[in-house]
């Protein structure tokens, strides 16, 4: 698949087994959203510039290498988006957050925005999306056309788990923007849930299923 990166690292795959069993607690849960972020932002940003600074040591001066001077912004789309924010800040503690609010429409299946705030400068960032499932696809697409209006420098999307349905329709409405996701799952089933996938995310994380 074009533009699109499935993670097969053996710690990001086993955290996601202890994700998907319905026996997590949702202090694990959110643990485990954390971390696997954490990891995947890791791999995600392996195309950031690099420039040589000179510094000096304890023992000498030196030329090392520095990120190139570029902004980044992290904007979960809420609220299970939130989960994977902490992980991805602690890779990229000067990025800025901003906050996407959609929710999806259960009878349509059609994302509702209700709130969207983003950095002043996102035309200068590079913007990371985040967000656990990519389910049908409408909820990332909303907001990565709320972004992309906004001019930012760049968009990558990562999510933890991606239904065919999702990618397909997603990479159609935004080919330019690469996906970054832990797995693909196999369907969605009648009420837009993935299949296996793990549930509401949003609930697990919050603990309000």
């Amino acid at each position: 698949m074009k533009n699109v990166t499935i993670y097969d690292h053996p710690l990001i795959q086993h955290k996601l087994s202890i994700l998907r069993d319905k026996n997590t607690s949702s202090k694990d849960f959110r643990e485990l959203v954390s971390e696997i972020a954490m990891l995947m932002c890791y791999e995600a940003t392996r195309d950031l510039p690099l420039e040589d600074v000179e510094i000096e040591t304890p023992i000498c001066k030196t030329t090392v290498k520095h990120l190139a001077g570029k902004k980044l912004a992290i904007v979960p789309i809420l609220r299970a988006g939130l989960g994977m924010v902490d992980g991805v800040s602690r890779m990229i503690p000067s990025a800025r957050i901003g906050h996407i609010g959609l929710y999806r429409d259960e009878k349509t299946l059609q994302p509702v925005e209700y709130f969207c705030k983003l950095p002043k400068d996102i035309d200068k960032r590079d913007v990371i999306v985040v967000d656990p499932m990519l389910a049908t696809g409408g909820s990332a697409i909303d907001a990565v056309k709320q972004i992309k209006a906004r001019g930012p420098r760049s968009i990558r999307f990562m999510c933890l788990i991606a239904a065919p349905e999702g990618i397909e329709a997603f990479s159609k409405a935004h080919p330019d923007v690469p996906v970054f996701c832990a797995a693909l799952d196999d369907h969605l089933n009648e009420k837009g849930y993935i299949v296996p996938g793990l549930g509401d995310a949003g609930d697990r994380i919050f603990g309000t299923k």
